[in-house]
């Protein structure tokens, strides 16, 4: 039985849209996880937290003394846009080289960064017999252009 020939030109446009739409759904959640934006972080700092922030902490999961500092520094964000819910990732080490949260790169957020030049700060908890100063290596962000669930 052969086909006639209106049909051919028809099945292959049927074909080459099912490709199409194919080749959407394997795109678009690759195009959501390439909308992730850099953002470069220095002159990290860092100090004890305020009093009332550090009152009668415990260190996490369990009941020994805790401190508390605010780490902080310079965001550059050479996007142009501005940046949502960035995820702070990075290393921090005790004075003796020890590593403060161990097998935890992601430390800490930024609700939103400008475009250009601003700053950063959030809270951390370590245990109380921690010997300083503390040690940043290999700070970095990297967040979205929309809000993300969180």
């Amino acid at each position: 039985m052969t086909t006639p020939s209106i049909a051919r030109p028809l099945q292959r446009l049927a074909t080459a849209l099912l490709c199409l739409c194919a080749a959407a759904i394997v795109w678009l959640p690759a195009s959501a996880a390439e909308a992730l934006i850099p953002v470069e972080l220095s002159d990290i700092t860092y100090a004890p937290c305020p009093a009332e922030l550090s009152e009668g902490m415990v260190g996490t999961g369990s009941s020994s003394a805790a401190k508390c500092f605010i780490v902080s520094g310079k965001t550059t964000n050479k996007s142009g846009k501005p940046v949502k819910n960035a995820d702070i990732f990075g290393r921090i080490f005790d004075a003796t080289h020890n590593t403060v949260f161990p097998n935890r790169n992601r430390i800490g957020s930024i609700e939103y960064v400008d475009p250009g030049e601003g700053e950063f700060s959030f809270q951390i908890t370590v245990e109380a017999n921690l010997k300083e100063p503390l040690q940043f290596e290999g700070f970095k962000a990297s967040g979205f252009k929309g809000r993300v669930r969180r």
